[in-house]
């Protein structure tokens, strides 16, 4: 064999090897460890990064524990994540505030769960999975109060009403009560002005509502009731960053755990103790 042939074929093995290899590289890094999203769609390649609130309330996150899969969010959580092919172990859980969460901008993860409810202006600033629960909103008050046995919401028209801005149960309550709301920067803060007295009435979701008075959050209280025609049409939404590549492979998760009867259990396991028997408020 000549010097020229023998180089030639050299060249042609070479570059054979090489276009191998970075065929190789390509078709590896076109999934996640799961094998059914893009690496691309994800912050960590072959992780799903699931975000909660800090600390993240029961029922919704058992125990502060989302990793535990226990409570309704950190299950559906987890039926999302093994319906996108990731296991347990590949979820990796991170904790954000409400507000940043729904804030303009890059994110350090690719879901999040807080029971957001969808509106359009929020979907300005991220991306929203179909619904996963539609919730009511409910009023609490102290029990030694003298709206303690108020009927109606007629019957708090003079009293002072808080709830976190920028919810459900604030849009609520200024439509349904009135239009004078004090407004918190979260559920936690809104329960310390009820329970010093700084506020007389406290809106927000029913589950929070009842999960409040249950764990004494709010000492001496209880849920006045259930605010008539307060579910929320659009119901609570799984947060994704904007325009991410994971938004219509979650949707499509959260529908057919829907169809297959998978959220409506899940409701029913970690939610009906909270729901049920509350007076209505018209």
């Amino acid at each position: 064999m000549t010097s020229g042939v023998s180089h030639l074929l050299r060249g042609i093995v070479a570059a054979v090897s090489v276009a191998a290899i970075a065929l190789g590289s390509a078709c590896g890094s076109s999934a996640s460890g799961s094998g059914s999203s893009s690496s691309a769609d994800t912050v960590t390649a072959g992780k799903l990064t699931i975000a909660t609130g800090d600390p993240a309330y029961e029922p919704w996150v058992m125990n502060d524990k989302p990793q535990s899969g226990k409570g309704f969010e950190a299950a559906v959580a987890y039926a999302v994540a093994k319906k996108l092919g990731y296991s347990h172990d590949d979820v990796v859980w991170k904790r954000t505030t409400f507000d940043s969460a729904i804030a303009p901008g890059a994110k350090d993860w690719d879901m999040n769960l807080q029971q957001f409810s969808i509106t359009s202006e929020r979907k300005k600033a991220v991306d929203f999975s179909s619904s996963y629960y539609n919730d009511t909103e409910s009023v609490i008050v102290r029990k030694d109060s003298k709206y303690a046995d108020a009927d109606s919401l007629a019957d708090l028209g003079d009293a002072v009403v808080g709830a976190m801005v920028g919810t459900q149960g604030y849009e609520i309550a200024k439509k349904s009560i009135k239009s004078d709301i004090q407004t918190f920067n979260d559920d936690a803060a809104v329960a310390q002005a009820l329970d010093s007295g700084q506020i007389d009435a406290l809106v927000t979701d029913t589950v929070e509502c009842v999960y409040m008075v249950q764990s004494g959050e709010v000492k001496k209280a209880k849920v006045l009731g259930r605010i008539a025609g307060s579910e929320d049409k659009n119901g609570m939404g799984i947060v994704l960053p904007k325009g991410s590549g994971l938004t219509s492979k979650v949707t499509k998760a959260v529908n057919e755990l829907k169809k297959d009867g998978t959220l409506a259990k899940l409701q029913t396991k970690w939610l009906t103790e909270y729901t049920t028997d509350l007076k209505e408020l018209s």
